[in-house]
């Protein structure tokens, strides 16, 4: 029985289970190390909750790698909102990414293409093809908008949550699957929930839309605790980490979410970075003893 579990972020489709446990236990590792715990933990002690292949196509002779995605392919509503938000939030945080309402743009229009070709130059995503781009988009999308596909993801989750789990560590759109995964079994024995390069907090395009909603208290959505008083929630966000777009959390679920802002460098997004930064490290040694 595993007393940590992992569920992962977007544009994990080509992996697995066994190939993100290789790269998360001794990331975890790392950061217990830094902050100090006199014990590590060990291959048993960690489950991974993989859902990426949920994401992948079927293979074809002849083809290979992420659908051949352009710039036409990212959708209106919602995959556009979340485009342009990673737009602003780049521009933000990088100089070298052009603004969406630069003087220089002032004769292009706000179209996907030029949000594309924006964050393509920037620190954030560099490397990364524009199909790859904009497969992560539709990840998010496809998570939040097919109700099949979001169930199996969740259920994977849920099975790795056992009574002897402690601690559910979840990444970017994990940390999105892992909280809805607590607030589908109530009365489970978590103590921790660490969330980084998280989106939750992002309203109307993520908030509102999970499960259970959020609870309207005034003008502001509440999202669900989810778990009992004791359960300690801690998350962690990169200040250039263009995912997690609001880094404090406590206005949509409570003050008692703790939360940080870490220091990636140039890999803002990246969970091994992440997870080897002594705050994480401390949230969940916390969780564990």
């Amino acid at each position: 029985m595993a007393r940590v579990v992992a569920v992962h972020g977007i544009g994990k489709q080509t992996l697995g289970a066994q190939s993100l446990h290789r790269l998360w236990l001794p990331a975890l590792n790392d950061g217990l190390t830094r902050a100090g715990s006199a014990s590590l933990l060990t291959s048993p002690d960690v489950a991974v909750a993989f859902y990426g292949d949920l994401f992948r196509p079927e293979g074809e002779f002849l083809a290979a790698g992420d659908p051949p995605y352009t710039a036409a392919d990212v959708d209106e509503g919602l995959e556009q909102e979340l485009l342009f938000s990673w737009w602003k939030a780049a521009a933000d945080s990088d100089p070298a990414v052009v603004p969406p309402d630069a003087d220089t743009l002032i004769s292009t229009p706000r179209s996907v293409q030029a949000a594309l070709r924006a964050l393509s130059g920037s620190r954030f995503f560099a490397g990364v093809a524009l199909r790859a781009m904009v497969f992560d988009l539709k990840q998010v999308s496809r998570y939040l908008t097919d109700t099949g596909l979001r169930a199996e993801a969740l259920a994977r989750a849920t099975d790795q949550i056992r009574e002897d789990t402690r601690v559910v560590v979840g990444h970017s759109l994990g940390s999105v699957v892992a909280y809805e995964a607590l607030c589908a079994r109530p009365g489970h024995s978590v103590r921790a929930l660490v969330t980084i390069g998280s989106p939750l907090g992002i309203p109307n395009l993520i908030l509102h839309r999970l499960q259970p909603p959020p609870i309207t208290l005034g003008d502001q959505p509440r999202g669900v605790w989810p778990g009992s008083d004791r359960l300690m929630w801690t998350n962690l966000a990169d200040g250039g980490d263009v995912v997690a777009l609001v880094k404090d959390l406590r206005p949509a679920f409570g003050k008692q979410v703790r939360c940080a802002v870490v220091h990636n460098g140039a890999t803002a997004h990246d969970a091994s970075a992440y997870l080897t930064d002594r705050l994480c490290g401390q949230a969940i040694s916390d969780g564990l003893a």
